[in-house]
């Protein structure tokens, strides 16, 4: 059982929580913690850092930096969002299973 709800909702709280941790974070400060290995060898830019920092500007409502630190942070905000939705929504499984034994049926 556990393992069926880990399957279901794994993805969808990984991203929630991405989100939440983005929008609470602050872009501007650079002492925080990294799980980043660009930084832990001294690289000054990464691009998965950019990405981040450009999401969390824009949450921040700060659009011009966001898009200075990567372009595609807008873009991105707004696919993870969708994703979360598509995780999120209910679904009939008992409209899905008569459709796919009708569908076997023909």
């Amino acid at each position: 059982m556990i393992r069926k709800l880990f399957d279901k909702y794994f993805e969808l709280v990984f991203w929630i929580t991405a989100m939440v941790c983005l929008a609470f974070t602050n872009p501007a400060n650079h002492s925080h913690f990294s799980l980043c290995p660009f930084k832990w060898i001294g690289f000054t830019w990464c691009p998965g850092c950019g990405l981040g920092h450009s999401i969390a500007y824009f949450f921040h409502g700060d659009i011009s930096n966001s898009f200075h630190a990567h372009w595609l942070g807008i873009p991105v905000v707004f696919g993870i969002f969708y994703r979360i939705y598509v995780l999120a929504r209910p679904v009939d499984y008992l409209a899905r299973i008569k459709a796919e034994e009708a569908k076997e049926r023909i």
